[in-house]
């Protein structure tokens, strides 16, 4: 099992920065994969960014130059990096770890920027 805690979300104005973390805990080991998924009201939930166990990562066209995924192995945390922010970047957003048969998540922390 392995459960997942985010924080760092709030209200910011366009053009700001947010940092968010995920707190990682439990079998750490079987994760192949980390990211960050968004959620914005009555959309589908979508990928924003990933990183894998080797170190490369990937983004979302949308959030290319803007955002930065990272991760600290001795924390056990997950960070995102958001910069120049738009109004649609706007949702909650969540942490997820891929293990071998599953995907975990987080509960989500909220995001929203106002124009």
């Amino acid at each position: 099992q392995v459960q997942l805690v985010e924080s760092g979300g709030g209200l910011v104005q366009a053009g700001g920065s947010l940092r968010l973390s995920c707190a990682a805990s439990g079998s750490m080991f079987s994760i192949n994969a980390m990211g960050w998924y968004r959620q914005a009201p009555e959309k589908q939930r979508e990928l924003v960014a990933t990183i894998f166990r080797g170190g490369s990562t990937n983004y979302a066209d949308s959030v290319k130059g803007r955002f930065t995924i990272s991760r600290d192995n001795a924390k056990n945390t997950l960070y995102l990096q958001m910069n120049s922010l738009k109004p649609e970047d706007t949702a909650v957003y969540y942490c997820s770890a891929q293990g071998p048969v599953r995907v975990y998540w987080g509960q989500g922390t909220q995001v929203t920027v106002s124009s």
